[in-house]
């Protein structure tokens, strides 16, 4: 693909995901897209070792845009971060085509693993704001990371992640996270679990006000074993 031919790409992969977006020339100013491009010439100089220029240029597009790609990541085609600052993907982490990142994410490794040490997102991923996966593991295609979580494991395709540790709460999603970019109403069965459990308290506390009113009805009328 020729530079023009990748800008409009980039360009269109920028407004069909942003609805802030009034016009393609304000997509040169967007963070995301700055910094791909930079990313996609850092990552070119990486895999041909000349790994100083590689950093140069990944470390200038970081202090300008709050992204940080390291060159030796292998992104596929239309990765989209919105807004973008705090965005960390290390140095082996693989992002398949039409991944979509929000601002605070972070594609990490946890200190412990040699060679691949950066997770795989497979295509169609969401990961949402201030999510971390950390270790070099799988995020299946089409599956969608709850805003906050911290995920420590493999994560099937098709499913929804939330919470820390991070918990597969839905499986088979059909909407593909790209064209639903919904990061707010994702199910959370601790949220479920503490609302029935709440309803379950008031139930009780209904049934208990009930036996001390027929207690007190007893004693009232005398009529009870003074025994008991």
């Amino acid at each position: 693909m020729g530079l023009i031919s990748y800008i409009k790409e980039e360009i269109r992969v920028v407004r069909e995901r942003d609805p802030a977006i009034r016009s393609s020339l304000e997509v040169f100013l967007y963070p995301s897209f700055r910094v791909i491009l930079r990313y996609r010439l850092a990552h070119k100089l990486y895999l041909k070792k000349h790994y100083f220029l590689a950093r140069w240029i990944s470390q200038r597009a970081a202090r300008k845009t709050g992204i940080e790609i390291h060159p030796g990541a292998t992104i596929g085609k239309g990765l989209f971060i919105d807004h973008g600052s705090g965005v960390i993907i290390g140095e082996t982490t693989v992002i398949g085509d039409n991944v979509t990142l929000y601002q605070g994410v972070t594609l990490g490794g946890t200190g412990k693993e040699q060679g691949k040490r950066h997770p795989t997102l497979e295509d169609n991923v969401m990961v949402s704001a201030g999510a971390k996966i950390l270790g070099s593991f799988t995020i299946g295609e089409n599956s969608k990371i709850g805003a906050g979580s911290v995920v420590l494991e493999e994560v099937p395709p098709n499913c929804t992640v939330v919470g820390v540790p991070g918990r597969i709460v839905r499986m088979g999603n059909k909407k593909v996270p790209r064209t639903d970019m919904d990061q707010i109403h994702l199910p959370d069965p601790v949220l479920d679990d503490i609302r029935k459990l709440q309803q379950e308290n008031i139930h009780l506390h209904g049934e208990l006000r009930r036996l001390v009113k027929e207690i007190r009805c007893v004693e009232e009328k005398g009529d009870y074993d003074e025994d008991l």
